[in-house]
């Protein structure tokens, strides 16, 4: 049979999804699978949703796109309510995109030209600083700020280098130091790295409030975001929350920021913002950037196709409607607190876990040969495919990464279940989880 779509790898064997509902995806044979990672932490709310998918045909069958450069629709303003009174303070003001590569590169550009219409077109503020161990999209620019090496290393000579900082990593903390005797060294040299370049070459700081996929839902201390926050106050420096993965409810809060009362200046979010039913992501700003721009120039330089597309809107409006009619961001933080209990047992009892970490419906497990030394598994064993593999087995999917470490070795995967999880379901999945990772135990060690 020749293979006409081009696949993510001609080397992998893939799964046969034939259909999804609730919390599940069927293959060809009828096997009920349990989407545990909901993909890439997309399909919040599960899959085939019978009110989303409604709002999106009634859309279709009402208009289904009109360029954003000659009309305005009024589905894209009930969505951008929607948002933005999801979103904290005064971030008011939501610019829709078709993904979360093209709502990083929208905050990185909106962050550029604030500066330009504050300060003139002459003004040397253009640099964002990222972090090491971040992901933050696969377009050039994205990569570019972002620090997955295994992500970055094929296409780096394509690109112009951002800085970057180390990310906060208390499991193997990159100063060898222990929190919090360290002080949070990690938070503190942003400002060392600021002081270096010159804040006036400096717009952003970006980052992840609860890392994704490049180091399994690393958690930051208590006192990093709001230490962050402060920093880039005391240099004029834009905040951009990534909360691409975070967002939407993920960690039991609307957004990670809100657990430790930060307020960036951008929040990017996508993912779960249309829950899998139509590529769809945004930036949600506050009022002064956007002001500035009404007041200066009248237009943000930058625009796709796809901004703000009336189906794209209707999914956000269902969405966004139903996570409030269900209770969902609630759900996320109760069922979650009984899944990271039932998760921190799982990892206590089994030889390979190093460490889990996460909080909501947002957890990763960190994967070791040696829990005292925490020495990593070989690259050749493959670990986190092999553990991937094996909770398959279970019929549970799970969401493998690795090169955390140094780029090159580590191995981790997410558990993040959709948001509607119930406490049963909660509980068979933990039961897939621990058989799985038994196995691969069996296996590895």
């Amino acid at each position: 049979m020749v293979q006409h779509a081009f696949p993510r790898s001609f080397k992998t064997s893939y799964l046969n999804a034939v259909r999804g509902e609730g919390i599940y995806i069927y293959d060809a044979d009828g096997k009920a699978y349990i989407d545990g990672c909901c993909g890439a932490l997309v399909s919040n709310l599960g899959h085939a949703v019978p009110e989303i998918a409604d709002a999106i045909s009634k859309q279709c069958h009402t208009l289904e796109f009109a360029h954003p450069s000659r009309w305005s629709v009024s589905v894209a303003e009930e969505a951008a309510a929607a948002v933005a009174d999801f979103a904290p303070a005064d971030l008011n003001s939501v610019w829709f995109v078709s993904g979360g590569s093209e709502a990083i590169e929208s905050a990185v550009k909106l962050a550029r030209q604030y500066y330009v219409e504050r300060d003139g077109a002459d003004t040397s503020k253009h640099l964002t600083i990222g972090r090491w161990n971040s992901y933050h999209g696969s377009t050039l620019g994205t990569m570019a700020i972002a620090g997955s090496m295994p992500r970055r290393r094929l296409f780096a000579p394509l690109y112009r280098e951002s800085p970057k900082v180390a990310a906060h990593y208390c499991y193997r903390c990159p100063f060898e130091q222990t929190y919090p005797s360290c002080k949070l060294l990690c938070a503190r040299q942003l400002e060392s790295e600021i002081r270096r370049i010159g804040p006036q070459y400096i717009t952003s700081f970006i980052a992840e409030p609860v890392g994704g996929s490049t180091v399994a839902a690393l958690m930051p201390p208590k006192e990093y975001l709001p230490m962050v926050r402060e920093i880039c106050d005391k240099y004029d420096i834009m905040l951009i929350a990534d909360e691409v993965m975070s967002g939407c409810g993920r960690t039991g809060r609307n957004f990670a920021v809100d657990h430790w009362g930060v307020v960036p200046d951008i929040i990017a979010t996508a993912k779960g913002l249309a829950a899998g039913f139509v590529p769809t992501g945004g930036i949600i700003a506050r009022d002064y950037i956007v002001d500035a721009i009404k007041n200066g120039s009248g237009a943000f330089g930058h625009g796709h196709t796809y901004n703000g597309n009336p189906v794209s809107a209707a999914a956000v409006v269902a969405v966004m409607k139903y996570m409030k009619e269900h209770d969902v961001v609630n759900n996320a933080a109760k069922v979650g607190k009984l899944f990271g209990e039932g998760l921190q047992k799982i990892a206590e009892a089994n030889p390979m876990v190093g460490e889990v970490r996460g909080i909501g419906l947002m957890w990763g497990f960190e994967l070791v040969k040696d829990k005292a030394s925490k020495a990593p598994f070989e690259k050749s064993a493959n670990a986190a495919a092999v553990a991937t593999k094996a909770c398959i087995d279970e019929l549970l999917i799970i969401y493998p990464g690795g090169g955390m470490i140094d780029g090159i070795e580590g191995d981790n995967f997410m558990i993040a279940p959709p948001l509607v999880t119930t406490e049963e379901q909660a509980k068979e999945i933990l039961r897939r989880l621990e058989a799985g990772l038994a196995s691969a135990a069996k296996k590895l060690l």
